[in-house]
């Protein structure tokens, strides 16, 4: 037997990766800061281009958490 949709906590797993999510950019970031002489442009790009797509997350995320508080109401 299936077990039942429990969505109770969506809205508090989402926010706690949209967290984790914004962590991941911080600490990239700051490793770009402490390495720019070090490392490549290619690697420099890779992580911008991942971070551009971790931003894409964290808007999905904020919708996703919207979605939910709409629907517990």
């Amino acid at each position: 037997m299936p077990k039942p949709d429990d969505r109770s906590d969506n809205a508090e797993k989402l926010q706690e990766m949209l967290q984790n999510t914004e962590e991941s950019i911080r600490e990239s970031e700051d490793y770009l800061s402490a390495h720019a002489g070090e490392i490549s442009a290619e690697e420099k790009a890779n992580i911008e281009a991942k971070n551009q797509r971790r931003e894409e997350s964290i808007d999905g995320f904020r919708s996703e958490i919207q979605d939910e508080s709409s629907h517990q109401s």
